[in-house]
């Protein structure tokens, strides 16, 4: 049976594009781990996707993953199916343009086959207490990578 995980993420941008961070907390029973990133030039919607590969790679085994976001990109390219179109079609939306984003949703579609996951969406910079750590989180990442960019006076 495989373990019960809940994995809540988020994304930020400063500029779009511009500086991005990216955050999720992994909760499995009572543990509860929390990890974020930056990236120099990128966008909010390639954190938002990049916030769920992130901890996805963290687990070591298959796992059934319920993840939440307040990323309608992310959440709806599963509860809508789109990926499965995009990927029956060589990664091109129905308008024959390619799929944006595309590297991290192939790497997003992989991490689901190892991993049984249903997306859920969530309301941002509510009342949600986690998907506002992980706001959190994402910004302190998009703070520090500044602070390593620029050398102090």
């Amino acid at each position: 049976m495989k373990k019960q995980v809940t994995l809540y993420t988020d994304g930020a941008c400063s500029g779009n594009p511009g500086i991005g961070g990216y955050a999720g907390i992994l909760i499995y029973g009572d543990i509860q781990r929390e990890y974020n990133g930056a990236e120099e030039a990128t966008t909010n919607n390639r954190m938002e996707v990049q916030a769920v590969i992130a901890g996805l790679k963290r687990l070591k085994y298959p796992c059934k993953v319920e993840v939440y976001s307040d990323s309608a990109y992310t959440v709806n390219a599963f509860s809508e199916k789109w990926i499965y179109g995009w990927k029956k079609s060589g990664w091109k939306k129905a308008d024959g343009k390619p799929v944006l984003n595309e590297d991290l949703w192939r790497e997003l579609y992989d991490l689901t086959v190892i991993h049984e996951v249903t997306f859920h969406k969530v309301a941002g910079h509510a009342d949600n207490a986690l998907n506002n750590r992980c706001d959190e989180l994402a910004r302190a990442a998009i703070s520090e990578f500044r602070k390593k960019k620029s050398p102090e006076s």
